[in-house]
């Protein structure tokens, strides 16, 4: 064996015929998801060790190994196809996990007959799962003996800083997957996300597969579902960081949507005439011409290419494509859309993936054309998911399959070029999250497709974007002619195909009445709002920038109630200086001319994390290193932000507001530290100070902390989850962490009642503010500011005028003795009703 550290050759574990991947009867290892690989038909019934190393795996079944060579390639051996089945009937391991073994070494005898009789092949593989540190360069195709040479393992120049040396520790853990639908593509780019931020080498392993964790394809692949076991190893000086960092990544249920889940419930059959049942992707009521949309379909491949030509071609495709991609991220960003985020974030990665990129720059290197190249690798990655026989899996296929048309359309020289009709409702065999935001912008009326799920990342882009979405309701709505008129009753997942004058009449009325009532709200909007009998409600803006500022001021805003200061530190490798922060700070005061603006102190560590800013990691981080808590590990980062916002003009707009307060010294301690800088900056004046009540521990000692801060500010998303104890990103908990539970209320009224015997206002920034129904129980409760997303605005003003705070206030009292938030809820629909 030649051995530098870097290059390795592999001898023969096996004798028999060589076959290449594609070759293999299998097409999760055929497609390459495992990694890049060789196979044998075995003649013999011994797997040897191709090499020195360490045993780093062994299925418990014992039909599957994983040696790590000693320059740290790792290389899974599998004997034979769906021999997992076996469940060891058949295998006897002569080594064990752990063991150092040498070149040629027996590892597993096998019983050839018992294999081929009982399983689908005989074919094993000797895949290199860490492929994007090393590459494979065959020797031999033909038919060899055991300890003949087989392979050249080479190390790859962009990976060779991760290779990891024999002296390096490795960890490892078992855990149990909690990730709603299994580990798909958001959880893996979590997951491969995790990884990168650690110098060790990590990956999982189930069911007798491994995947690297730099891999999104891989971890894909794996086919982990909700509630499996997965084996993780991490190797490198890092690797016990890097193992509990992935440990919580793994642990962390990463909901499928922020709201509560839509029911996908199975497509009904179409009993009714002229009436496509489906399922509700996003609720709605649109009527107009149906405009089919068709994917892109290639000409044959005259196969007389130039591989460096194509090469080239697709490299750029992909550039101009990531960058689309980076360009509708920036503007999630920007609009604080996370689930638009995390979408694009996971399309990103995938774009990014090795698997997929030497897939297709495999194939045009041996003559294929770069559009077909590309659209092979997307299809063979879309048939290993929809393999795996799981709906959320099949579901994920469809954002490869937009990273397919994405790519197509840069290497086409095409845009997006379909013009839609004045108020089309469009249909298709599936949409992508990309044609998505593509029709949103050309102002689609509304969405049915054949396919897809209401858990599927279209379906959640549909309703962030209030667009109204049908989905699987069969082939017919393909054969819908184009152009002909329609009725899409989404909330009750029907596409009518010939309704009547009537009916057509009766949807515009309906649309055309609520229309009218949001141009009226919008029109309204700029004015104050106060209820029946005189009581002044400020309803101002969340906001995270001052393009943000600006759309809030625009709609009416009366203040901001809260500016998320994290835009300014999040996605970058250095912090921002104390002049980038008061150029961000004045700009967001500058948006809204004369109205005051109250500044939310940094709110990260814990779950979130800057490159910049290590902390340590947490394995509870909710209840861990957040918000003012951060200002006692690293005091110079709130240090150099209140000197920011000390130097905006003029400072009398200017409120700061502190995240996370549990006690009163905190918030004297931060008092007597804006009293310091401001005698060090010559102020005369101090701004107002407010504490944010988002814990049950200040919400109970609001009184005392109404003796020390100008304002209190209700978060009611992290007060509903730590009075809960309920994690709001909990798939199976998030529909019940709801802010109108009558033991959220309670702490609302306590904290109104402890701020007014110190003559202190209080507000709410949280997502319970811009809920309509709950306005007239804050108002009723002695909430004076609310602080709602900007669309919101006209629509919670229009709320309070119609309210009598003093029956608000009559009323209230009486939902604290209810025994639940659906209770709330319901008697909030009787007393105060939403027209």
């Amino acid at each position: 064996m030649s051995h530098n550290n870097k290059d390795l050759t592999l001898s023969a574990p096996l004798s028999g015929p060589v076959l290449t991947l594609g070759n293999v009867p299998d097409e999760v290892f055929a497609s390459g998801a495992m990694g890049d690989g060789i196979a044998i038909d075995p003649l013999n019934d011994c797997l040897h060790a191709p090499c020195d190393g360490v045993i780093i795996h062994v299925a418990r079944t014992g039909h599957a190994l994983t040696i790590r060579a000693d320059n740290g390639a790792e290389l899974l051996m599998h004997v034979g196809i769906d021999t997992v089945e076996l469940n060891g009937e058949g295998f006897a391991l002569l080594v064990k996990q752990g063991a150092r073994v040498s070149k040629g070494q027996a590892l597993v005898q096998f019983d050839l007959d018992l294999i081929a009789r009982q399983c689908k092949s005989l074919v094993s593989l000797i895949i290199l799962t860490n492929s994007e540190l090393f590459e494979l360069r065959p020797i031999t195709l033909k038919t060899v003996k055991v300890g003949e040479p087989l392979l050249h393992v080479v190390a790859r120049l962009t990976g060779a800083a991760k290779v990891i040396d024999e002296s390096v520790t490795e960890a490892s853990a078992t855990i149990r997957i909690t990730h709603r639908g299994g580990l798909h593509a958001r959880p893996a780019a979590l997951i491969r996300k995790t990884a990168q931020a650690f110098s060790s080498q990590s990956q999982l392993h189930f069911a007798g597969k491994s995947a690297s964790c730099d891999s999104l394809i891989g971890l894909m692949g794996l086919g982990i579902g909700e509630q499996d076991e997965v084996q993780v190893t991490c190797r490198g000086k890092d690797c016990e960081a890097a193992l509990q960092a992935l440990i919580a990544a793994l642990s962390v249920a990463v909901s499928e949507e922020h709201h509560a889940p839509v029911a996908a419930a199975p497509r009904r059959e179409n009993t009714e005439a002229g009436v496509l049942q489906g399922v509700c992707a996003a609720p709605g009521l649109v009527c107009g011409p149906l405009f089919r949309l068709n994917g892109i379909e290639l000409p044959a491949d005259p196969g007389n290419n130039v591989p460096d030509e194509q090469l080239q071609h697709l490299d750029s495709a992909l550039e101009q494509v990531r960058g689309e991609i980076r360009h509708t991220l920036d503007q999630a960003r920007q609009r604080k859309d996370v689930e638009e985020e995390e979408i694009f974030s996971a399309h990103l990665a995938l774009l990014e993936d090795p698997t997929l990129l030497e897939a297709a720059t495999t194939a045009i290197e041996h003559g294929s054309a770069a559009t077909h190249a590309w659209r092979d690798a997307i299809q063979a990655q879309c048939a290993v998911l929809l393999a795996l026989g799981k709906p959320l899996f099949a579901e994920r296929a469809n954002d490869l399959r937009d990273l397919q048309q994405r790519v197509l359309r840069a290497l086409l020289g095409e845009a997006w070029h379909f013009e839609l009709p004045p108020g089309a409702i469009v249909s298709a065999h599936e949409l992508t999250p990309s044609d998505l935001l593509q029709l949103s912008k050309q102002h689609a009326a509304g969405i049915c497709m054949a396919e897809g799920g209401a858990t599927s990342h279209v379906a959640i882009l549909a309703r962030g974007k209030g667009l109204p979405c049908v989905v699987a309701l069969g082939e017919q709505v393909l054969e819908v002619p184009q152009g002909q008129r329609v009725v899409l009753d989404a909330a009750n997942g029907r596409l009518e195909l010939t309704p009547d004058d009537a009916r057509h009449a009766q949807v515009h009325q309906l649309r055309d009445a609520q229309k009218l009532r949001r141009q009226q709200q919008h029109a309204e909007a700029q004015g104050t709002a106060s209820t029946q009998d005189g009581v002044r409600i400020e309803v101002a803006a969340n906001v995270a920038s001052s393009a943000e500022a600006q759309l809030a001021f625009e709609n009416g805003a009366d203040g901001v109630g809260l500016l998320r200061t994290e835009f300014l530190f999040v996605d970058r490798r250095i912090a921002p200086d104390e002049q980038e922060q008061r150029q961000a700070y004045q700009a967001v005061l500058d948006a809204m001319g004369d109205k005051s603006v109250i500044i939310r102190t940094i709110d990260v560590g814990g779950d979130k994390q800057l490159d910049y800013l290590p902390l340590p990691f947490e394995t509870n981080p909710v209840l861990g290193l957040r918000g003012i808590r951060m200002a006692q590990v690293r005091p110079e980062v709130l240090d150099q932000q209140l000197r920011a916002l000390l130097q905006v003009s003029p400072l009398e707009r200017c409120r700061i507001l502190l995240p996370m307060v549990s006690e009163v010294d905190e918030l004297l301690h931060i008092r007597q530290r804006l009293d310091e800088l401001c005698a060090e900056l010559e102020l005369t004046q101090r701004p107002e100070l407010g504490v944010m009540i988002e814990v049950p521990a200040a919400a109970l000692m609001a009184e005392q902390l109404a003796e020390h801060a100008d304002f209190l500010s209700i978060g009611t998303n992290d007060l509903s989850q730590y009075t809960l104890a309920m994690d709001r990103d909990h798939a199976g908990l998030a529909a019940r962490v709801d802010a109108m539970h009558p033991a959220l209320l309670r702490l609302i009224a306590q904290t109104c009642i402890g701020a007014a015997k110190h003559g202190r206002w209080v507000g709410v920034c949280g997502a319970l503010a811009s809920d309509p129904l709950a306005t007239p129980v804050l108002i009723g409760l002695g909430i004076s500011e609310l602080s709602v997303s900007p669309p919101q605005i006209g629509e919670i003003k229009d709320r309070v005028r119609h309210l009598d705070a003093a029956q608000c206030r009559q009323l209230s009292q009486s939902l604290l003795n209810l025994s639940s938030a659906k209770a709330v809820r319901q008697a909030c629909q009787h007393h105060w009703p939403l027209s």
